[in-house]
């Protein structure tokens, strides 16, 4: 008879796990707001409506070591919020088996106003784009197949996925979707510059922030315009061959054609005190070393330098004296979202 209960009881739990007993759960849909100073959204909702389930398992996928080969390594792993989703303290990323890639980890900030991804553009839709990190050798070293399968096999993604997407099916678009949901919330738009442009809480910046919005706004703008603080734009800046890693080529890695040789991404320089180094590479530790490359360090590094970094004699650099540089400087810090930097929503833990 204890066996015959064992069996009767053994036969419960499993069909207690079919899929058929997964209830479906009503998710509630997340309202995305616009800040006022932002352009218009280039991130498809309508394709892949917000819901608190869906970013709630986009926030735990975010952080799951099951989407690496080791089972350590997670997305989180590289883009820790304190340091704006950078890698702080690395020049270049390095992930599974201790293996260094040759670039350096991006902040994940406002993404859903962009439509290409990392520095050169790899990825053109923020859903495909976790693909490139979890599958590169020097990244996650996986593959989606076996992902999904322990996603599928684990106690917990089942349910999770159901109370997300109303049935419990585990596949690569709904994982895909789910960080997207994620991401597309990670906005940060609350930094002083934000509330002075918006004349919000009487904030007003300082004779010297105001004089290095003035500078910026004359010297760097034409690149990292806008209330992005990028154009979106590949560019060649100049900055000397990394000889160290030779596969490097920039935009051309992905276009195929000469003049995109190290072109590079306009990064967004929102949050940039705290996204340092800088650089694909991460060669520069502070932005006083930025700025001193731009006036006296630039070089034609085989490919075709922008023009716009191109003087009138044909020299290369940005004219900046050393009181412009440290008005900039205070105008960047300007660029801090403690809010973003501090919010829960995002947080590990």
């Amino acid at each position: 008879m204890k066996k015959i209960g064992l069996i009767i009881t053994l036969f419960g739990v499993l069909w207690s796990c079919s899929e058929d007993t997964y209830v479906p759960v009503e998710p509630q849909d997340l309202v995305f707001e616009t800040p006022a100073n932002f352009p218009g959204l280039k991130y498809d909702l309508s394709a892949n409506p917000l819901t608190d389930m869906g970013f709630e398992l986009g926030k735990k996928l975010f952080y799951e070591g099951k989407l690496s080969s080791s089972g350590i390594i997670s997305c989180g792993f590289c883009h820790e919020q304190s340091s704006g989703f950078t890698h702080h303290g690395h020049t270049i990323s390095h992930g599974e088996n201790g293996l260094e890639g040759f670039r350096n980890t991006q902040p994940i900030q406002n993404l859903a106003y962009f439509d290409e991804f990392t520095w050169d553009g790899a990825a053109i839709h923020l859903d495909l784009q976790p693909i490139i990190p979890i599958t590169a050798e020097v990244e996650m070293n996986e593959t989606m197949p076996s992902v999904l399968e322990k996603l599928r096999n684990s106690s917990e993604y089942p349910e999770l996925f159901n109370r997300a997407f109303g049935t419990p099916e585990i596949n690569s678009e709904r994982l895909l979707k789910a960080l997207s949901q994620f991401m597309v919330m990670m906005v940060s738009s609350n930094s002083k510059y934000d509330k002075v442009v918006r004349q919000e809480e009487n904030t007003e910046f300082t004779a010297l922030e105001a004089e290095g919005y003035r500078v910026f706004n004359n010297k760097c703008a034409s690149c990292h315009t806008g209330d992005l603080f990028s154009d979106q734009s590949y560019r060649n800046n100049g900055i000397p061959y990394n000889r160290k890693h030779p596969e490097e080529e920039g935009r051309k890695r992905v276009s195929g054609y000469v003049s995109d040789f190290y072109k590079f991404k306009v990064p967004s320089l929102r949050n940039i005190e705290k996204t340092f180094p800088y650089m694909h590479d991460g060669r520069f530790g502070s932005l006083q070393a930025v700025l001193d490359f731009y006036s006296d360090g630039m070089v034609e590094n085989g490919g075709e330098v922008d023009a716009s970094l191109i003087k009138e004699d044909g020299t290369l650099g940005i004219d900046l004296s050393s009181q412009d540089k440290e008005a900039i400087i205070a105008f960047l810090l300007t660029l801090t979202d403690y809010e973003f930097l501090e919010d829960e929503r995002f947080s590990e833990y």
